[in-house]
Formats: C-alpha cells, sequence, structure tokens
C-alpha cells in the first residue's frame, strides 16, 4: 500500500499473474532467440572453415569477370603504366599524328620514361628528313603532349639514317670508317 498526497491510503492494483499460456509464450520466445544466436554462431564458423563470407551472388563484387578492355585498364592504373601505354599509343598511330609524308621517311624508336628525360628517338631514312623533323620538333613536342599529357615528352631525339653495312674484306683498311663517316 502507498499514501496519496493528502495522507490517505491508496491500495494499487495487484499485478495478474502470467498463466500457463503466458510463460509458454515467454519461454517459446526465449528459446527461439537462443536457437538463432546458435545458428548465427554455427554460420559464422562454417564460412570462416570455408574462407570467408564472400560467396557469388547476384550482386557485382571484385571476384566477377571483367571485359578484356577494362581488364587491362586496371592492370595498367595499378602498376603505373600509365605514361608508356600512351606513349606506345602514340606510336601506333603515328601517321595520324605527324602526317602521311613525315610518317613514311620518320620511324620512333624509343621512349625514355625517366622522369628528368622523356626523350622520345625518331630515326630518319635521309638526313633531309632528320633536318625537317628537326625544324618541327617544337611544334611536335607541343602536339604530342596535347595527347599525352603536359610534360610526357620534353624532347625529340632525330637520328639520320644508319650507314650501309660495313664489308669486311681485302680491300678494306683497319680501323677505317669508310662511308660511314658522312651518315649521322
Amino acid at each position: 500500500m502507498s499514501e496519496d498526497p493528502g495522507g490517505e491510503p491508496v491500495q494499487t492494483p495487484k499485478a495478474p499473474e502470467s498463466s500457463g499460456v503466458d510463460l509458454a509464450r515467454v519461454a517459446l520466445r526465449a528459446a527461439k532467440e537462443q536457437a538463432k544466436a546458435r545458428g548465427a554462431a554455427a554460420q559464422q564458423k562454417k564460412q570462416a572453415r570455408r574462407g570467408g563470407g564472400l560467396r557469388s551472388g547476384a550482386r557485382a563484387d571484385g571476384r566477377d569477370p571483367l571485359p578484356l578492355g577494362a581488364a587491362i585498364n586496371r592492370l595498367i592504373t595499378e602498376r603505373g603504366w600509365e605514361t608508356p601505354a600512351a606513349v606506345g599509343g602514340v606510336m601506333g598511330r603515328w601517321p595520324q599524328i605527324v602526317g602521311e609524308d613525315l610518317a613514311n621517311h620518320c620511324v620512333p624508336l624509343t621512349y625514355d620514361d625517366d622522369p628528368d628525360e622523356r626523350v622520345l628517338t625518331v630515326q630518319c631514312d635521309s638526313t633531309a628528313w632528320a633536318t625537317q623533323l628537326r625544324l618541327l620538333a617544337p611544334r611536335l613536342v607541343a602536339r604530342l603532349n596535347e595527347d599525352l599529357g603536359h610534360g610526357t615528352v620534353r624532347l625529340i631525339k632525330v637520328l639520320g639514317p644508319g650507314g650501309p653495312q660495313r664489308a669486311y674484306g681485302r680491300l678494306r683498311a683497319p680501323g677505317s670508317v669508310g662511308p660511314g663517316d658522312t651518315y649521322g
């Protein structure tokens, strides 16, 4: 019993006693929760034994197959090969970049991707075309950097034609340079 503010005794109603049906419901709910907890623990153990919880499903994840182009682009990005791959593309598109006339006489050989150098080496089939390319080199560097990104190519090294094969024989003086003097 308790008292009201006026000091009169007040009788509090008794809580109804739980009947057998209510007790059964409470027990059933507790049993279900325990079973659910045991089932979740067993599932986690099973997944741990099988190598984690990753399973293929209806949604895409990192293990799904990729199209070839996407896989190659991902590999290039992961390995940091963007610049060498772009320069390789330039070598494949050389005639479109420099024009057909120049491409027929000058061929890109190598690209040095050292950050201090960044030199594209081009070989021409005659000294006249080598001179022409040397005159066009600043504009060509600007054009390449537009396509590839600023600073990708800093210098174009132009090589003249290679000399003829040197034949060693009876009429050749040892140590002489021969007709190779005039090339390069």
